[in-house]
């Protein structure tokens, strides 16, 4: 069957269809897929759960306050002390803030700090539901008006994060793009060694980038799917990645083909028929293992499943069906200058790989054992992980103004007056919730309840940053008080409030979601190779090089970069994005071993198996490591530690785990590792044993 719809899609006539209905596709959904950067919501509270005390608090603080305001702190900062007349020009600066576009509300300040050498004056913004990407100029309109004869001014608060996250995350769709793409070509140059053929798969990644793309857009805009700056930059990269991987898993085969085919289109049937169900255990695997993210608790983490797994499925149509048409319409020539012709040899029996299977071979037991040992110990590296969150000046690996501005107000003894912990609660308590948030520690006096109705709401300034632990600490001891008032019903939000969230958050996750990944990944590896044992082993070492790699990266982060610790999300991204994608490369493998054990036993299919995909899944490997490390070129700390992990992951696992570990593990193990399958008695046979 699998023949039949092989020779279907690569004959003549289908594939100039094929190509047709993909080029009508990729013009139609261009011009949507360039809209999806205006969906991102890249706010805070849009990545928090429902169930969340600070979104349900979010939910009754809207009769005080509008949800969307954003509080804006411009300070002022002078170190040999102001002067009256840079009180009188910051009061003037106030007035001309107030009729700024989108300014609500009053503006507060200028307050000047005890030491006289700084002041901070606190504007509030209101651009609707689009929130600061209605109005991305809005930062650069206050710095225009705010001057400071012989000192400096920065703008902070939220307004502030929210101008400076933009510009991290600014021209990131175009960047990226390049900079994935340029990366992907010069690996596709080195290992094609022809000027042409590299241009075809980078086509396929573009189609299925644009075609992802618009169907994300459509989910995002009508069906309430959260697409922020970090999910957008996964999907491209993951995109190109995984297509280019699967791009070259199929040439080879291709290439194999041609060399015993001599019409290019029967050759084709058989690569494709041949290819396509690892090259779909693989997508499968990714998708199920991206759409275990679904069991999240926050929405920045359950959205990115579901992106994710349509950009893989996405990508996998486009390589079975593009890719093949794309190079049956070229033929040949398209290998040019090193053309597989028909009874050539096949390069790869004698190759590297070939010669490190050989190696292995000697000592089989000895290169296992020694193998996962170096890996455990690299593990250790883990105990220094730290993931207790990044405070607002750590969170990025450049200082911006809104960090410069926090850290100014702390040198100066003030606090950043957007900054609060909000109580609502139910009004006849209001005093005693207010008297009650008085003796919790790192907030400033509450101010008088403001009453509405049933409700009333209690705020308080909180003495440090936004998203320190100190602000964390506080928010739990304003809970614990606030909670022991008797039919206060009290809920307690606010900016610390939601970072706290979102960090039991993802420590729930990481909880609930990486088990979950596990137990799917061993089914699907059970299915394809109709075994426990083999599945086991994969599964096992899988884990160990995840564990070796973030062992790696945490001590590069610590004592390399000089990170002060990461995102509470990091270890469940990494675990995902590493488990998926490096199972991909044993399925890559023991599937050919599969086929090969059939014929020769798995001791010699190991060794031809290995032979045969080395070259083609350490260049794939490459190919997923260096798109992941352009991460790295976007100035934030969680997505330069994933680029670097997930690279990392990658390259352990191409070049140490499926080749030496589980390649080591095979040869030792034998024809068991297909137990309780009909291979294991059918591999036997085949060798006589």
């Amino acid at each position: 069957m699998h023949r039949q719809i092989a020779g279907r899609l690569t004959s003549p006539v289908s594939k100039w269809i094929v190509l047709g209905l993909w080029l009508a596709l990729t013009v139609g959904s261009s011009m949507f897929a360039a809209k999806l950067v205006d969906e991102q919501n890249n706010e805070a509270s849009s990545w928090l759960p429902d169930s969340a005390e600070s979104t349900r608090a979010l939910e009754k603080l809207t009769q005080f306050q509008d949800v969307n305001a954003i509080p804006t702190v411009v300070v002022y900062s002078k170190s040999s002390g102001l002067t009256r007349a840079d009180i009188a020009a910051a009061t003037e600066d106030a007035s001309a803030f107030a009729d700024l576009e989108g300014v609500e509300g009053e503006v507060v300040g200028p307050i000047p700090s005890e030491d006289g050498e700084a002041m901070q004056t606190v504007v509030t913004f209101n651009f609707g539901a689009e929130g600061w990407n209605a109005m991305p100029d809005a930062a650069d309109d206050l710095r225009e008006i705010a001057t400071l004869d012989g000192g400096e001014v920065y703008i902070a608060g939220s307004g502030g994060q929210a101008a400076d996250s933009a510009e991290a995350f600014g021209g990131i769709d175009s960047t990226l793009l390049l900079a994935t793409l340029g990366v992907v070509i010069v690996i596709l140059l080195l290992t094609y060694r022809s000027p042409v053929l590299w241009i075809l798969p980078i086509i396929c990644a573009g189609v299925a980038l644009f075609g992802s793309q618009a169907l994300i857009y459509f989910l995002a805009r009508y069906a309430d799917l959260t697409v922020n700056g970090q999910s957008y930059a996964i999907l491209t990269i993951l995109v190109i990645g995984a297509g280019t991987d699967y791009a070259l898993l199929l040439v080879a085969r291709y290439r194999e083909e041609l060399r015993r085919h001599t019409d290019r289109h029967e050759a084709m049937s058989f690569a494709l028929q041949r290819a396509a169900p690892a090259i779909l255990a693989s997508a499968a695997t990714v998708i199920l293992g991206m759409l275990c993210l679904l069991l999240a608790e926050l929405n920045s983490t359950a959205g990115l499943g579901p992106v994710a797994a349509i950009g893989i499925g996405v990508t996998f149509l486009v390589q079975i069906t593009l890719l093949p048409a794309l190079l049956t319409i070229c033929g040949r020539w398209i290998f040019w200058p090193k053309r597989p012709t028909f009874g050539s040899d096949e390069p790869t029996s004698s190759g590297f790989w070939a010669k490190v299977g050989r190696r292995i071979a000697v000592r089989p037991r000895a290169t296992w054992v020694v193998t996962a040992v170096l890996l455990a110990i690299a593990c250790l590296g883990t105990l220094r992980l730290d993931t207790a969150g990044l405070s607002t000046e750590d969170q990025y690996t450049r200082e911006f103004q809104s960090v410069t501005g926090q850290k100014e107000l702390l040198a100066h003894g003030m606090a950043d007056q957007s900054n609060t912990v909000a109580v609502v609660a139910n009004a006849a308590r209001a005093d005693d919730v207010r008297a009650a948030m008085a003796e919790a520690d790192g907030i400033e006096r509450p101010g008088k309840p403001v009453v509405i109705g049933d409700l009333a709401l209690v705020e308080a300034v909180i003495d440090s940053d936004v998203a320190a632990p100190e602000s964390f600490a506080a928010v739990r001891e304003v809970r614990e008080a606030t909670h022991a008032v008797d039919g206060a019903d009290a809920l307690v939000g606010g900016g610390s409030a939601f970072f706290l969230d979102t960090q039991e958050a993802s420590s729930r996750d990481n909880r609930v979601i990486i088990p979950s990944i596990l137990a799917m990944v061993l089914v699907i590896l059970m299915v394809l190779l109709r075994a426990l044992v083999s599945p086991l082993i994969l599964v096992a070492t899988v884990v160990l090089s995840f564990g070796a790699a973030m062992g790696i990266s945490v001590i590069l982060f610590e004592y390399v970069f000089g990170f002060a610790g990461s995102d509470p999300g990091f270890p469940l991204f990494a675990f995902v994005f590493l488990v998926a994608l490096g199972i991909d490369y044993n399925i890559f493998l023991m599937t050919r071993v599969r086929e090969e054990a059939l014929v020769h036993g798995t001791r010699t299919g190991s060794l031809v198996a290995l032979a045969s995909t080395g070259g083609v899944i350490t260049s794939a490997g490459l190919v997923l490591a260096a798109t992941f490390l352009v991460l790295s070129t976007i100035p934030v700390v969680f997505l330069v530690e994933l680029g670097v992990a997930v690279a990392l992951g990658v390259i352990l696992d191409t070049m140490i785990v499926r080749s030496v570990l589980v390649t080591a593990i095979n040869l030792d193990v034998g024809d068991r590792i297909w137990w309780p399958g009909k291979l294991a008695r059918r591999a036997k046979a085949a060798t006589g044993q």
